[in-house]
C-alpha cells in the first residue's frame, strides 16, 4: 500500500483514491456537481466511466440551505432544561430535537438521535464543524437525491457514467473513534452478501453481508481528512455493481435491531 496524504492518491491494488481538491467555500444556491466538475479542471483531473465520487454531506448541506444561525433559535423550556443537564447550548438542543424522529438516549452531554432518514447518530446529524462561528450544519433532506443529482450531471457534462456516495461521520457502539459512513447513494449496490458461498476451507458462509458502500465511504476519508478542505474524492478501480438501492437501506430495521 502508498498512502499520502491529499496530492497523492492512495492505491492498493488495483484501488485508487484521488482527492478533488481546490474546491471553493460552498455557499447557498451553488450546484455541487459544476463546483467538482470545475475543481477537476483546476487540477486537470478526469473522471472515468465506473468511478466512485465520495462527497461529504457539509458541502452538499451548505448549496441546499441545510445551515441554520443559532441566533434564530428560540429554545423550548424543554430544550433549556435537556441544554442545562448535558452542558449543551439549548438552542442546539432545539435543533437536534426538531431533527430527530425519535430519541435513543440523553447522556454525558450526547443526544443519541433517529434521524427522518431512519439513521441513528449523536446529535441527529447536527454538525458545528468546518461552517461558521455561530452557525450549525443539518443533514441533506434526502441524500439520495442529491447524490443523483451529480451522478446525472457528470454523466450529462462529462460523458461518465459514476456512481456516487454522500458521507457523513457517525461514532460505532463499542468502538472508539469515528469512521465515515454512506448516507446516501445512487448508481452503485451498497451490499456484497456472501451468503451462500463457500470459503476456501469449505465452510458455507450463512450470515456475511458487507457493507462496501460504508466502507468506501470509510477509505475516503483518508484522503478528506477534516482539516485539508477536501470535501471529496474518486475511488478508481473498485468494481462495483449498479444499483438504484437508497441508503435508507442501510438503516437496521427496527425488528432485526437487538438494542432497540
Amino acid at each position: 500500500m502508498i498512502w499520502r496524504r491529499s496530492k497523492i492518491l492512495v492505491t492498493t491494488s488495483s484501488i485508487q483514491i484521488i482527492p478533488i481538491e481546490r474546491i471553493q467555500e460552498v455557499e447557498k444556491g451553488a450546484d455541487v456537481a459544476l463546483l467538482l466538475m470545475e475543481s477537476l479542471r483546476k487540477n486537470r483531473q478526469t473522471i472515468k466511466t465506473g468511478d466512485v465520487i465520495v462527497v461529504t454531506h457539509k458541502i452538499i448541506s451548505k448549496a441546499e440551505g441545510n445551515v441554520v444561525d443559532l441566533e434564530s433559535v428560540s429554545p423550548s423550556s424543554f430544550s433549556i432544561k435537556s441544554g442545562k443537564h448535558l452542558g449543551k447550548d439549548p438552542r442546539l438542543v432545539e435543533v437536534i430535537l426538531s431533527q430527530s424522529r425519535r430519541i435513543v438516549k440523553m447522556v454525558k452531554g450526547l443526544i443519541i438521535a433517529e434521524t427522518p432518514h431512519g439513521f441513528v447518530c449523536a446529535n441527529a446529524g447536527v454538525d458545528q464543524s468546518n461552517v461558521e462561528l455561530g452557525k450549525i450544519v443539518l443533514l441533506p433532506r434526502n441524500p439520495d437525491q442529491s447524490a443523483r443529482k451529480i451522478r446525472d450531471a457528470m454523466k450529462e457534462t462529462l460523458g461518465a457514467e459514476v456512481a456516487v456516495v454522500i458521507s457523513d461521520t457517525f461514532g460505532r457502539p463499542w468502538r472508539e473513534g469515528q469512521v465515515d459512513v454512506a448516507i446516501g447513494l445512487s448508481g452503485i449496490e451498497p451490499f456484497v452478501d456472501y451468503r451462500g458461498k463457500t470459503d476456501q476451507y469449505g465452510y458455507n458462509l450463512k450470515a456475511t453481508v458487507i457493507c462496501t458502500a460504508d466502507e468506501l465511504a470509510s477509505a475516503a476519508e483518508l484522503c478528506m481528512n477534516k482539516l485539508d478542505r477536501v470535501p471529496a474524492v474518486i475511488i478508481r478501480g473498485y468494481p462495483f455493481k449498479r444499483s438504484e438501492v437508497s441508503a435508507r437501506s442501510l438503516a437496521r430495521k427496527p425488528s432485526r435491531d437487538l438494542f432497540r
